[in-house]
């Protein structure tokens, strides 16, 4: 239903497109339904572990390994996208989620085998499924459209990323964090039954082919790309694991509610911000709208170790969430019409996904090595963490786009 109400809505915005509308409304619905499980969990991952009695060193050489780990499976993922098609990538990847959600409810129990297990089938997931949804909105967009395009999944984005964790926290206070992972294996297991109502839009049967990469082209968008990675992990995994040190620092099992409720204060905002910057993006704007963004960005890294009450974490959430809308929109619309120019769609998917993932192990393996630099203060390892990531994520702003130099 969800994607027969979405085929409505954009029918008459879109009756040139070369994918039906139920195409981009499957993928619209199925995306929508994954991040709503995926929001209430992955906010909670290192916190969850931290509570658990694991020290902020060991869960920031964990991460490092999980995004190692990520980085090795692109290419296997790629390859699979390849030969069967992103559709079924995305359904498998869903599925493999579940056994993931479900070796972390172990954690408590077995510790770090439960770990590992949960690791290496949540990054097989993650990274098959980022892979293969690239992969599939970039061939069933339109080209001179996009932007607004982005602005309308952008808008679906944000809004379940808004409230997600607010559901989220709300079951774990009420029922345990484990609960909150069985809810979420059960979207899981949903989400991918929208994008099986149409066939494959992308040419299966392939090989993975880099003959003929534009390389002296690209390498510059594969940087920034890195830095993308450096700072999802800062914004993420860093910031919940600070606030939760500084602000909440004593808090009991409403910690998760509290978290989740901050997060979520960004709906509003993101919403409109997300349908503003797509006609941005439209309007020949993007190349101002990417550099503005990843500048405020910045300023807000920098921002965040002087966050000390409820209110100014909420503001620099609302912020963050504004600013992160404007340049991945931007830099995804330049990123699409790469993947067009380089007639090797799913070779520059891989290896956007392997940059994000060798910027993530750099932020996870430079977050440690401040903190073992301040182990005698652990919060002034973090700030200073922050301003590092402030300096690196600069680098999002210079891709060199082909669309943003006509």
């Amino acid at each position: 239903m969800f994607q027969t109400i979405l085929a409505k809505l954009f029918k008459r915005r879109h009756f040139w497109r070369y994918a039906t509308f139920s195409e981009v409304a499957e993928l619209y619905a199925s995306r929508t339904m994954r991040l709503l499980a995926l929001r209430m969990i992955s906010l909670f991952i290192a916190l969850f572990m931290y509570q658990n009695g694991y020290s902020l060193l060991f869960i920031a050489c964990y991460f490092a390994c999980y995004f190692s780990v990520k980085a090795l499976i692109a290419y296997p993922a790629a390859r699979f996208a390849a030969r069967f098609g992103p559709k079924h990538g995305i359904l498998l990847s869903n599925i493999l989620y579940i056994p993931a959600l479900a070796a972390f409810t172990f954690v408590p129990e077995y510790g770090v085998p439960a770990l590992i297990i949960f690791g290496l089938v949540q990054a097989w997931s993650v990274t098959m499924y980022d892979l293969c949804y690239l992969v599939d909105f970039s061939k069933v967009k339109n080209s001179e459209h996009a932007g607004k395009e982005l602005g309308y999944m952008q808008v679906l984005e944000k809004s379940t990323t808004a409230l997600s964790p607010l559901l989220g926290g709300f079951v774990a206070f009420c029922f345990g964090v484990e609960a909150t992972m069985w809810v979420a294996a059960i979207i899981f297991a949903l989400a991918s039954w929208p994008l099986m109502q149409s066939s494959e839009q992308v040419k299966t049967g392939q090989k993975l082919d880099f003959s003929g990469f534009p390389w002296r082209t690209t390498w510059r968008s594969l940087r920034a790309q890195s830095a993308i990675g450096f700072d999802v992990f800062t914004s993420t995994t860093v910031w919940i694991l600070f606030i939760s040190l500084t602000v909440f620092v004593g808090s009991g099992d409403d910690l998760y509610l509290k978290i989740g409720a901050l997060t979520s204060v960004t709906f509003v905002t993101s919403f409109i911000a997300a349908y503003m910057f797509g006609r941005l993006i439209d309007r020949r704007r993007g190349r101002d709208l990417l550099r503005f963004s990843v500048f405020a960005n910045s300023l807000l890294h920098l921002a965040r170790p002087f966050m000390s009450t409820p209110a100014g974490i909420a503001m620099l959430n609302v912020g963050n969430e504004t600013a992160t809308t404007g340049y991945s929109m931007a830099f995804t619309r330049g990123m699409f019409d790469t993947a067009d120019m380089t007639g090797k769609r799913i070779a520059y998917m891989f290896l956007i996904e392997l940059a994000l993932n060798v910027g993530s192990v750099l932020a996870c393996l430079v977050f440690a090595l401040c903190l073992w630099i301040f182990s005698a203060n652990t919060v002034l390892g973090m700030q200073v963490f922050f301003g590092v990531a402030a300096i690196y994520t600069l680098g999002i702003a210079f891709p060199r786009f082909q669309l943003y130099r006509k």
